[in-house]
């Protein structure tokens, strides 16, 4: 955690109060970030496992370069979208934010948190695709964006711990295959529907990090508990 300010408590709160909100699936709450992937070989072929050992890998590996995944989840209903791509600049920002718009056709807006990468904003649109087909894409969203080294508080990220330990905890060697395996894990957990509870509120936030809510503002004291 970066040090906090009367930015980071704002970005901070307003986040929280935002995920403490009942569903509701014309406003859904979407958490969107990236993952770099780099693409992993075998230079010698590991020993099968038998019946009472595990699979070996030699310590010898091959690089393939790298590509990234990109991924957004709606914590509450478990509905979430994933997809693998070479490179991530605004071109394959606005192509991911095109199937999320799309994967809610029917909600007035899709409020969506992400950090302050410098792609990750509708500016990237309208580079991208016509002025009409950005406007467009852009009034589809509202926007939240996490506190500067607060990546923390963007739910996609308990996504994706797990999606490394999960899927990602092998040696993958090509963006085909990546994109396969990860492709299989979310459509599983989406026939699942596993969602993200989320615990940490505006009060608790208060509370544990008062110390540094005094900086910003001495009055802050009186939201520590005795």
């Amino acid at each position: 955690m970066g040090q906090i300010n009367s930015e980071y408590v704002f970005r901070l709160e307003t986040l929280l109060l935002l995920y403490a909100l009942v569903y509701d699936g014309a406003f859904p709450v979407v958490c969107f970030d990236e993952r770099p992937c780099f693409l992993i070989g075998e230079v010698v072929e590991g020993l099968a496992c038998s019946p009472d050992q595990v699979a070996k890998q030699h310590y010898a590996y091959s690089k393939h370069g790298s590509c990234v995944v990109m991924g957004a989840i709606e914590p509450l209903s478990g509905k979430r979208l994933m997809k693998v791509y070479r490179q991530r600049t605004k071109k394959e920002y606005t192509a991911f934010m095109q199937e999320v718009a799309a994967a809610y056709p029917d909600a007035v807006k899709i409020r969506l948190v992400q950090d302050n990468l410098n792609t990750h904003t509708p500016n990237a649109f309208y580079e991208c695709l016509s002025a009409g087909e950005a406007a467009k894409l852009a009034t589809r969203f509202e926007l939240y964006y996490t506190p500067k080294c607060g990546s923390w508080l963007n739910m996609i990220e308990v996504e994706f711990s797990a999606l490394s330990r999960q899927c990602l905890n092998r040696r993958i060697p090509t963006q085909d295959e990546l994109e396969k395996h990860v492709l299989i894990w979310s459509e599983e957990r989406n026939q699942k529907q596993v969602k993200i509870t989320w615990q940490f509120t505006v009060d608790k936030a208060r509370d544990t990090l008062n110390r540094q809510y005094v900086k910003v503002n001495p009055v802050n004291l009186k939201y520590k508990e005795t």
